[in-house]
């Protein structure tokens, strides 16, 4: 093990927590909460070849809102040129920020800024409409009787309301917002140098200089930052046998420049449960703490929810997934979706944790969004809710 490994293990092996297993007794585990962060509206979104209204997108948004999610991704400031899906994630802050989605607790809303122009786009649009009113927001009423359950912006309203001051406190005022909702932001890099090349034009080492000014700039305005490891365990360029040790490597960078969390992402769906759990015993010997981890699975090879036990085994207690299973990578040919964030509650309820998701709301929102994107709803728990609440 590398002196760097073992001086940032013995900085935080004061703060650990004991391991504890997964697999115990209904009872122990039924005290376990497991968090969701919920990625469709960015990564879910942003591999899907039609125009998706912006409309459509900020309906997603609040429907998964209500549904007990308090952790949403919902945009990225990458250029459009290479996501165009995302072109529009300015609005969606601007509209988070003035007008956010009723909800039974608070959320925090995150957005991707692949370097400093994203970072600067971001801004731009945060100090106008979210820095300045934290200060100054005030709780409004109650929302009015009679507001349906999930209901968004009604489909006929025209869109340019939301960019006016006025328009945007009458839905506010409707809805029952409350106070400006947490910002987060997401940087993201890879495990492997072809893939780092195709994704962001750099190597690894540039990707990483990129992000001091962003690390900097977000701890100066108290913006947490959640950093993603893509290809963790595949690459659609290098094959299937990525090394851990690099993961760790870039794990323990982007914790030493400050990144409040790190989102392993198995990109490709490569991943299998031996090689999940060799990953996650180097983080561990690395000296990162289960605390600083989520996982972020495609199930490409149907294999999401086998490698989430074992994660969970293995004391992971953060975990990505997207509503229907929605998904894939630009710059992964062959990736599949995200693992349903409906299938991955149902499987957490299952082995007695909880998430705090409404899985029958949220199975809604599943069916509500495949139809709308006009694909096939991937999530077996969702179809499966579903059909039972309809018999």
């Amino acid at each position: 093990m590398s002196s760097r490994y073992a001086c940032l293990r013995l900085a935080r092996l004061a703060s650990r927590h004991p391991r504890r297993t997964f697999a115990t007794t209904t009872a122990s585990r039924s005290a376990e909460h497991i968090r969701i962060v919920e990625v469709g509206p960015r990564d879910g979104l942003q591999n899907e070849k039609q125009s998706i209204p912006l409309q459509t997108k900020i309906e997603l948004i609040e429907k998964l809102a209500q549904t007990g999610l308090q952790t949403i991704e919902a945009g990225s400031f990458v250029s459009p040129k290479w996501v165009p899906q995302m072109a529009n994630s300015t609005e969606i802050l601007e509209y988070l920020l003035k007008t956010p989605p009723k909800s039974s607790s608070p959320i925090t809303y995150q957005f991707l800024v692949p370097n400093a122009r994203g970072l600067d786009n971001f801004l731009t649009t945060y100090e106008s409409f979210g820095a300045s009113s934290k200060q100054d927001a005030y709780p409004t009423p109650p929302p009015s009787p009679g507001n349906g359950r999930g209901s968004a912006l009604n489909t006929s309203q025209n869109l340019n309301t939301m960019s006016s001051d006025s328009g945007a406190d009458a839905i506010g005022s409707q809805r029952g917002s409350t106070s400006t909702p947490d910002i987060e932001l997401s940087i993201f890099t890879a495990a492997t140098e072809s893939f780092t090349q195709k994704n962001t034009n750099c190597s690894i080492a540039e990707s990483l200089k990129r992000f001091e000014p962003i690390m900097s700039r977000a701890k100066s305005m108290d913006l947490k930052v959640r950093a993603y490891i893509s290809v963790a365990l595949g690459c659609p360029y290098e094959g299937p046998n990525v090394d851990p040790h690099k993961v760790a490597s870039l794990a323990v960078n982007l914790l030493e420049m400050g990144a409040d969390e790190i989102s392993v992402a198995d990109t490709t769906g490569m991943g299998t449960a031996p090689k999940t759990a060799e990953l996650l015993k180097v983080l561990s010997a690395a000296g990162i703490e289960k605390g600083d981890l989520a996982l972020h699975f495609h199930d490409t090879y149907g294999q999401a929810l086998v490698n989430s036990v074992v994660a969970l085994e293995h004391g992971i207690r953060t975990f990505d997934a997207a509503v229907g299973g929605l998904g894939g990578c630009p710059f992964s040919p062959g990736a599949t979706g995200n693992v349903a964030t409906e299938d991955l509650v149902h499987l957490i309820h299952s082995l007695g944790a909880k998430t705090g998701v409404d899985i029958e709301k949220l199975a809604e929102v599943g069916d509500w969004i495949s139809g709308q994107l006009g694909r096939r709803n991937e999530s077996s728990a969702g179809k499966a809710t579903l059909a039972r609440l309809r018999a």
